[in-house]
């Protein structure tokens, strides 16, 4: 009997953990496609997506985190990753060869994501959750380490082996 009890345990919270595979949902938003009317943050799973919040193009810590994201693009895209920008006080040019998407009313963006400061980055992983969330410049390499150790991956990584 001593036996059978934490071995149920053990049972009980494995099937707990793994149904969850969603434990910190990104907020869901429109983001702007070209030529045509915007697309939901859903249309996106399956995909890491690098959301950056900031005041316009134009401010400082934008154009840096910017600059981390252009020492790695290329990993950014061999992982299909989607850079999505919310300017909340000025939209304009990012200046940069990074394909950046639009999110359609950065406001309401910068709200649901819990916003309050001036900038903000976070890093949402294939199956949808917030993997990170920072106000901070993230170096190129952590959001890379971040986007391969996601739960998603992991998962997909131990049953292909």
């Amino acid at each position: 009997m001593h036996r059978v009890f934490p071995i149920l345990v053990l049972l009980v919270l494995s099937v707990a953990f793994t149904s969850a595979d969603v434990v910190r949902p990104a907020p869901d938003f429109v983001w702007l496609k070209s030529g045509a009317k915007g697309a939901s943050l859903k249309s996106l799973r399956g995909q890491p997506v690098i959301l950056i919040v900031a005041q316009s193009p134009r401010q400082r810590i934008f154009r840096s985190q910017v600059g981390q994201l252009q020492r790695l693009y290329q990993l950014f895209g061999n992982q299909r990753a989607v850079i999505i920008a919310a300017f909340t006080q000025e939209p304009g040019v990012i200046r940069s060869n990074i394909p950046f998407v639009l999110a359609a009313n950065p406001a309401a963006v910068a709200s649901s994501y819990g916003v309050s400061g001036d900038f903000a980055v976070f890093i949402l992983g294939r199956d949808g959750n917030i993997d990170m969330a920072t106000d901070r410049v993230l170096p190129a390499q952590r959001m890379l380490d971040i986007i391969n150790n996601s739960y998603v991956v992991q998962r997909n990584n131990r049953r292909s082996n």
